[in-house]
């Protein structure tokens, strides 16, 4: 017998988590966990657009992460559960990209509007989600508790996101679109 994608049990507004638990579509913890995977939709969809193959490898790495995120979102916390870890070398492979890829950028003097071209704008959307989704599991934190490491990870993912976002208009071509402030 094949598999069906459909259960059903979501179709009073509640769903569960592992281990069994059920919440309300709209919990807080259904939140935090379903943005973290539109985050990881958006850096698919960026992974598929970027040329290098470094760049290519190391999103498809972060997408690997942000799984194990939304597992441990997705875990009922008053069980005793098995789930996915991060380690502090992750929030540290983040860094140095953001480190190797300063390096080559020029000193920013201005905030930066996202665009410049497609794939830059594309890498704003996934910085501006990362950040929601940071903000989401902080909330969930203040009210729960979840790990610190996780905070950490997606706080660092969205500045990698920031400078990548540079790089890639660097490797274009495209002109970084600053702002400037209007003083009538």
């Amino acid at each position: 017998m094949a598999f069906k994608i459909y259960t059903k049990t979501g179709d009073k507004g509640q769903t569960s988590l592992f281990g069994g638990k059920r919440l309300p579509k709209h919990h807080l913890r259904i939140d935090a966990y379903g943005t973290v995977d539109e985050l990881n939709s958006y850096l698919g969809l960026l992974r598929d657009s970027v040329k290098k193959v470094a760049q290519q490898n190391l999103l498809k790495e972060i997408q690997d992460r942000l799984f194990t995120i939304g597992a441990n979102l997705a875990s009922d916390p008053a069980k005793d559960m098995q789930t996915p870890d991060l380690h502090q070398e992750d929030i540290e492979l983040l860094e140095k990209e953001i480190d190797r890829m300063n390096e080559t950028l020029p000193p920013l003097k201005n905030f930066i509007l996202p665009g410049g071209h497609t794939v830059v704008s594309s890498c704003h959307i996934a910085r501006c989600v990362c950040r929601r989704a940071e903000r989401l599991v902080v909330a969930l934190d203040a009210e729960e508790g979840v790990e610190a490491i996780l905070i950490q990870y997606l706080n660092r993912l969205s500045d990698y996101l920031f400078v990548l976002s540079r790089q890639i208009a660097q490797d274009l071509g495209a002109p970084e679109v600053n702002w400037y402030p209007r003083n009538s």
